[in-house]
């Protein structure tokens, strides 16, 4: 799986500007974890963009891709799916339902989560409607802006769908780079901004060198994702034992 996020740094070039620096993770059938790479963005990256990122991916050794975990980034899904033809691009979930809360009003966002429960967590995509269209009968006329949210993103939501349990956790929680990401937002807050990108590149890298120092992490990490690796393993059989014996 790869996921990919984003941290905003301020970067004074000429006037102080928030840039956003995108953050690749990858982890390995074996279960490990790595990032793979930081790329300095202005915040109108296109399908060319991401299609270099994943171009420089491929030919440093990542084959293949099962699962790419996303936050809706423009372009994005065209350059994986032209990189690795098979790679199964999903929506995160709990980044979809952040989004939601951006148009709804606080008092309404634990009623929001808990209808919207029964949408993430059904059992089939045609259920996943039914309990869809419950929801949009709810909240739709309050909050149009939050269903046509879920409706632009229903492509990249309901691959979710199709796998159990294993995968589905692993894929939902975004546990896997929100606590890296915390790291570097702890690093970059103590300098406020930087002179350049560069700069700031260099200060994230540093981070990332620092960041399981004993190893200790990446072995509690790899044993916590071996009952998702026992369920890729049936559910991309073929693929799986392939990319692990190459």
């Amino acid at each position: 799986m790869i996921f990919v996020d984003a941290i905003v740094v301020k970067v004074r070039d000429g006037q102080v500007r928030n840039t956003p620096f995108y953050v690749v993770m990858g982890v390995t059938v074996n279960g490990e974890r790595d990032i793979l790479g930081i790329w300095a963005g202005d915040g109108a990256e296109g399908a060319r963009f991401w299609l270099q990122v994943f171009t420089e991916l491929k030919n440093r050794g990542v084959e293949d891709v099962l699962i790419a975990v996303c936050d809706g980034i423009k372009g994005l899904t065209e350059a994986i799916n032209t990189t690795w033809e098979q790679t199964v691009v999903q929506q995160c979930i709990v980044h979809l339902i952040r989004n939601s809360f951006r148009y709804a009003g606080r008092q309404h966002r634990d009623a929001i989560v808990k209808s919207l429960k029964p949408v993430y967590t059904a059992p089939s995509e045609q259920s996943a409607k039914d309990r869809f269209a419950e929801f949009a009968a709810e909240w739709g006329d309050r909050y149009p802006a939050i269903v046509q949210l879920w409706k632009s993103s229903w492509a990249e939501f309901v691959p979710f769908l199709e796998y159990d349990g294993e995968i589905r956790r692993v894929i939902c929680t975004t546990n896997a780079i929100e606590s890296i990401n915390a790291r570097y937002r702890r690093a970059v807050r103590a300098r406020g901004h930087f002179p350049n990108e560069q700069a700031a590149l260099n200060c994230l890298y540093l981070v990332t060198r620092s960041l399981d120092p004993t190893g200790g992490g990446r072995a509690r990490w790899v044993m916590r994702w071996k009952p998702a690796l026992n369920a890729f393993a049936i559910t991309f059989a073929g693929r799986f034992e392939r990319t692990t014996h190459s």
